[in-house]
């Protein structure tokens, strides 16, 4: 098993040689992308991907601002992984006996999304985390936000923050206000779940709870959480 380990380690860090890559080319593909067309094919169903890629100074701060605080609050502060957030959900999910919440950072995430998949395997874990503290070393932070946000899933056939921007609000993400750009976030999870044109209550809830976090780390003003927070989920 040690020697596995090992090898598989080794393994990690040499794969994937174009990660710095990512510091100037976009994606032209994902390997969940990839994995939803498998999917059309399998059930003969013809799908288009929507997506538009914009730059990070094209999206909202607000937008920003949410998928930080929903995802990963120390993103400008670790270097891939999350040691204290890793350790505070390994405590979590002993006491429930269950595994209830996830310590994965953006970078693991996009990892995850351009070249593995949503296996909860933990060799597919240790792997993620590796080429997350591998990327890291070469590409800059905004940049790592800018990718992740142009190529997550935003519910069906719909990857990227703009394309997601103007589906579900006729607008640009550059446009996107608290309210939205909170909603925008709680998908994040399951985005497929949690469609807002199901009226889903626990997203409203997630979206009330995200703008709160907001106003308490003052990224939006008091006036604007309250006028936020009492908004109906509008829809295009």
């Amino acid at each position: 098993m040690v020697l596995f380990g090992v090898a598989f380690t080794l393994y990690s860090l040499v794969s994937n040689h174009d990660l710095c890559d990512l510091a100037t080319t976009n994606p032209k593909t994902t390997a969940f992308i990839e994995q939803r067309k498998e999917e059309w094919n399998d059930k003969g169903s013809k799908r288009k991907i929507y997506q538009i890629w914009v730059p990070l100074t094209a999206i909202s701060p607000n937008l920003k601002n949410a998928v930080i605080l929903s995802e990963d609050p120390n993103f400008f502060r670790h270097h891939g992984l999350d040691f204290y957030a890793i350790g505070l959900a390994f405590r979590t999910n002993l006491e429930e006996g269950e595994v209830k919440v996830g310590a994965s950072t953006i970078t693991q995430q996009l990892m995850k999304n351009l070249f593995l998949s949503p296996s909860r395997n933990p060799l597919r874990k240790w792997h993620e985390a590796i080429l997350a503290l591998r990327v890291e070393r070469c590409v800059k932070k905004n940049r790592i936000l800018e990718v992740y946000l142009n190529v997550i899933e935003w519910g069906e056939s719909t990857y990227g923050i703009e394309s997601a921007a103007r589906r579900y609000f006729g607008k640009s993400a550059a446009a996107l206000d608290p309210a939205e750009s909170a909603l925008l976030a709680s998908m994040i999870p399951n985005p497929i779940y949690y469609n807002p044109y199901r009226r889903n209550p626990h997203l409203l809830k997630t979206r009330n709870q995200l703008l709160r976090a907001m106003w308490k780390t003052g990224k939006i003003s008091k006036a604007q959480y309250g006028s936020a927070v009492n908004s109906p989920i509008s829809l295009r």
